[in-house]
């Protein structure tokens, strides 16, 4: 009945630390909007649905392996949970770019998610992923990664190798690409009005283009992020079924 019951004990552990590192990153679920006594419930919630399914497949370790068990657990969750997280990273970085590009740099608000300042273009981005985020239904992707994270990578089998690290490294890059592709168009487009003006400013160096040309550039600039903001449902989707494709990955690598 001892043994039972430590077995009982250390799957409930596995289990519930993974989901919470889950819980403290992932987009939305970690969201401050959210109290923490229904983190605290969803948590237990999930731990609940998993355990009846997981808890005979798990191999648990004697008691005094446990403070291991519980930090390779927890950093099995906080990766999940910032793979996605890396897509919205990269939104806002996008959205720092174009600030400077289109003027707003110096127009900051308090962001409630990060409790951080942010410019309105950063924070413009983050919101509209947020709504395609929930338009998906990616946090039911999260969850699904979660429950499949137990069959390719069950408790106390985490491996560090270099394959793992350059593809954890690679991840990482990703939320540099994302912003830059995210801005591209505006990018583009206001580079080409300052070498334009660059080149008014040549053949008339009378035209007042200092005054003329932080608007012109911010007008252009809403412009093309208005136009292009019918290609972002289906940018993100593949943004966010790349990283839960990058998780499955550094996580198989890792067994």
């Amino acid at each position: 009945m001892e043994i039972s019951l430590i077995g009982i004990l250390g799957a409930v552990l596995a289990i519930g630390l993974r989901v919470s590192g889950v819980m403290l990153f992932a987009p939305f679920f970690a969201n401050v909007a959210i109290p923490p006594r229904v983190k605290i419930v969803l948590v237990i919630a999930i731990t609940a649905a998993l355990y009846p399914v997981f808890s005979q497949r798990l191999q648990i370790g004697p008691p005094e392996q446990w403070p291991l068990l519980i930090g390779r657990e927890m950093l099995i969750g906080v990766g999940i949970g910032l793979a996605t997280s890396a897509v919205f990273e990269g939104a806002r970085v996008g959205g720092q770019v174009l600030s400077v590009q289109m003027g707003y740099s110096l127009v900051n608000i308090l962001d409630p998610n990060t409790e951080v300042e942010s410019t309105v273009v950063a924070l413009f981005h983050e919101t509209i992923a947020m709504f395609i985020f929930l338009a998906l239904r990616v946090h039911h992707w999260i969850l699904r990664a979660i429950a499949n994270s137990f069959s390719y990578l069950p408790p106390s089998t985490a491996t560090i190798g270099p394959l793992f690290t350059r593809t954890l490294l690679h991840e990482g890059a990703a939320i540099l690409e994302v912003g830059i592709q995210l801005a591209a168009p505006v990018l583009a487009a206001t580079l080409l009005i300052d070498l334009l003006l660059g080149l008014l400013g040549k053949a008339s160096p009378q035209m007042p283009l200092m005054l003329l040309g932080p608007a012109v550039k911010s007008m252009l600039g809403v412009m093309v992020l208005a136009a292009t903001l019918s290609f972002w449902p289906g940018l993100f989707e593949r943004y966010f079924s790349q990283s839960i494709a990058y998780t499955e990955q550094v996580l198989r690598l890792a067994h």
